[in-house]
């Protein structure tokens, strides 16, 4: 089951000292659940949410003239384009916000799980003690909304594919424990079988394993894979695991209950059911859900050739869909106090590699003059400016934040944001203080590294910092 195992990969974490805990002052909340809809693998802003000038492929065409691959398309909001593909986004960004001056950080080498990593935790790896998961940090300080339904649910990343341990390393609870870890869902289309003893399993047997497990985690053997409140965490999972079990709120997981007409609006494979998946889970009280498009190398987004086709089928799968679970969760009446997040780890480019000044070792072989169209199209990784979308949640309608260049570097110039941002604006919308912390081996470690992230008021429709 899905808990079970982020629940082990939490308790493999070495034992740490949980020491202590502490709060600010309790702020307003405008949110009570979110939903991350992550573009794994690097997409192209210019490609997608901040199209720039448009250069058909012809034969001969300088990679240096290539800016966007797209014409441009309208979106619900005036003066508002993005690059066409994603007409169905476009039109319902009069009920969500952009930010278009997301910067990623400076990590050295490019490497996508590292910048995963830091999207996600908020740190810089390496650290000397495992980071949660942005998730994980949620489902601690507000606990579930329903007790059934896993605080924090991760959809459509499989950890058989390159870089697993990697991808592993932030899909975690990290010092929190493993009943604030990830109830993983691979395939959202198999989601019942995540909630379900495994096949060929009665429930008689299911039942005598999990005691002996029980059994086995409170014994020496386990004493070297974590410390007594890790040990107690895991125990805490797997009783969470079993009430959903034996619970008729298993149902949520279940897309065949939808509708035929109402699933092939989502059907545009496992990242659109997952967004199916999401709402079901979000109407049933889930605290976060991440729905991932996964991260597997030079597949989806990870585009190191054939940059425009590549772009082309990634926004087939995910335009429809988005669309509709804005659209399904603001009829039922929950987008208000859900929110919503699209982002990816950094963007990219059709010359550039990494950012400006900063130039780190190339990974694609891009000729200066594009022949063959597989070429054509944006396929090393960009790191200076980057689209994210934001719905929901008290988040400012119709707003665009944030500037990139018209020309090339299409960098960030105009209200730069940075990660510290991001994190301390959702945890600003769940009502959790920028003041929390735990402190850990004698070291207080905050929400954002040394509690510095402030939210971005204007993202709520006000001009100043908290």
């Amino acid at each position: 089951m899905g808990m079970a195992s982020a629940a082990a990969m939490s308790a493999s974490i070495p034992a740490s000292s949980f020491l202590s805990s502490c709060s600010g002052p309790k702020i307003p909340s405008t949110a009570d659940s979110v939903i991350l809809l992550w573009m794994a693998g690097g997409m192209a802003h210019t490609e997608t949410f901040d199209p720039k000038a448009y250069t058909p492929f012809t034969k001969g065409v300088e990679s240096k003239r290539v800016l966007s691959t797209f014409p441009k398309v309208p979106t619900a909001v005036d003066g508002l384009y993005f690059s066409e593909g994603l007409e169905s986004v476009g039109s319902v960004m009069d009920r969500g916000a952009i930010i278009r001056s997301y910067r990623s950080a400076d990590l050295g080498h490019i490497l996508h799980t590292r910048h995963q990593y830091h999207w996600h935790t908020c740190y810089e790896p390496p650290q000397s003690v495992q980071m949660p998961h942005i998730g994980a940090w949620i489902a601690k300080e507000l606990g579930p909304k329903n007790d059934v339904i896993p605080p924090f649910i991760a959809l459509g990343q499989r950890f058989t594919v390159g870089e697993a341990e990697e991808l592993k390393a932030f899909h975690s609870a990290g010092f929190l424990g493993g009943e604030y870890g990830p109830f993983l869902i691979p395939d959202p289309s198999a989601g019942m079988q995540s909630v379900r003893p495994p096949q060929g399993m009665d429930i008689n047997r299911f039942e005598a394993r999990n005691k002996l497990y029980k059994e086995l985690t409170n014994k020496s053997p386990m004493g070297d894979l974590g410390s007594d409140y890790q040990k107690e965490s895991l125990i805490r999972s797997m009783e969470q695991s079993y009430r959903l079990l034996n619970s008729p709120e298993v149902k949520a997981f279940d897309l065949g209950d939808e509708p035929e007409k109402k699933y092939e609006q989502y059907n545009t494979g496992r990242f659109g059911l997952g967004c199916l998946m999401a709402k079901r889970l979000v109407q049933h009280g889930a605290r976060f859900i991440s729905v991932s498009t996964e991260y597997e190398p030079f597949l989806g987004w990870d585009t190191h050739e054939n940059g425009h086709l590549r772009a082309k089928g990634m926004k087939q799968l995910i335009d429809r869909p988005i669309a509709q679970l804005i659209k399904d969760l603001e009829e039922s009446g929950h987008l208000d106090r859900t929110l919503i997040i699209l982002a990816s780890e950094f963007s990219r480019d059709a010359i550039l590699e990494g950012r400006p000044g900063e130039k780190v070792k190339d990974q694609v072989n891009q000729p200066d003059v594009i022949e063959d169209e597989k070429f054509y199209g944006m396929h090393r990784h960009f790191t200076d400016g980057a689209s994210i979308l934001m719905w929901g949640g008290g988040i400012e309608k119709g707003l665009v934040f944030g500037k990139t260049a018209e020309e090339r570097p299409c960098s960030s110039i105009e209200d730069t944001v940075v990660i510290d941002q991001i994190h301390q604006s959702i945890y600003h919308a769940l009502g959790i203080p920028p003041e929390t912390h735990y402190t850990i081996e004698g070291r207080p470690v905050y929400t954002t590294p040394d509690g510095n992230g402030e939210a971005i008021m204007r993202l709520f429709g006000k001009d100043t910092t908290v």
